[in-house]
């Protein structure tokens, strides 16, 4: 069988070689051309969207897998029924509330969204915009496999998965702090901006914006709930749950 696909080749090379110059120039153009077409038409195009809030702040929206994704930061001020959330910049304000509230990080306005505690999460005036919600722990996970990580691996505490967290991120330095080991593709689309955090007592989280990234999910953990965490110098997802009191991000996945 070897013999006979060497036989035919040859053959095939014979034939090209006895044609002019320019008929092989012509064919090894159009053959380039082709693979080169081919292999763009092997890369899907993402869908995306857009989204508008109660506020009429509009937002960019990604389809990962089956799943719609905000692929920008909340920054909603009113509950979508139209009822204000209440503002604490106050470090002492923050920490004593038991009530939903938001804050801007350390008041900069360069801040990608805002930053809410858990309360406002899971306030029955719903803070997502009509048609969208908060994504649960389990939601969470369903986007990291879409992007790669193992069912093992998401079910895991602290960091997992391999280059996930790269797949999420914004590519550097549109956002993140630069690190030599860690090359942001944003290949997913979900465009993880750092927006940092605020801690249950009201300091603000170090080493500061641009550098991590915090996420509510909608599920609690008893007293606490989980989030999500990315990092400049780590390559995949941190998943755990903390203080109710914390001061994060929120994304919203399409009902």
């Amino acid at each position: 069988m070897q013999t006979k696909i060497k036989y035919v080749l040859n053959t095939m090379i014979d034939k090209l070689m006895k044609l002019p110059h320019s008929l092989m120039v012509f064919i090894f153009i159009l053959t380039f051309l082709t693979c080169c077409k081919k292999k763009e038409e092997a890369v899907p195009s993402k869908e995306t969207g857009t989204l508008t809030d109660v506020d009429n702040n509009t937002y960019k929206t990604i389809k990962i897998g089956n799943q719609w994704w905000m692929a920008e930061n909340l920054k909603v001020t009113k509950f979508r029924n139209g009822v204000s959330i209440a503002q604490n910049q106050n470090a002492g304000d923050w920490q004593s509330v038991v009530s939903s509230s938001y804050c801007i990080y350390d008041n900069n306005t360069a801040a990608p969204g805002l930053l809410y505690n858990f309360f406002v999460v899971v306030d029955t005036n719903i803070v997502a915009p009509i048609g969208w919600h908060v994504p649960s722990d389990e939601e969470w996970k369903i986007l990291e496999r879409n992007i790669g990580m193992s069912s093992t691996d998401a079910d895991k505490l602290s960091w997992r998965g391999n280059t996930e967290g790269e797949k999420l991120k914004i590519e550097a330095p549109q956002g993140w702090t630069t690190y030599d080991d860690v090359w942001s593709t944003n290949e997913s689309g979900f465009s993880a901006l750092a927006g940092s955090c605020r801690l249950f007592n009201g300091t603000w989280g170090s080493p500061g914006l641009f550098a991590t990234g915090f996420w509510w999910s909608s599920t609690s953990a008893g007293n606490d709930a989980w989030y999500r965490y990315l990092d400049y110098i780590k390559t995949n997802v941190f998943r755990f749950y903390g203080s109710k009191k914390y001061g994060f991000s929120i994304r919203c996945v399409k009902d």
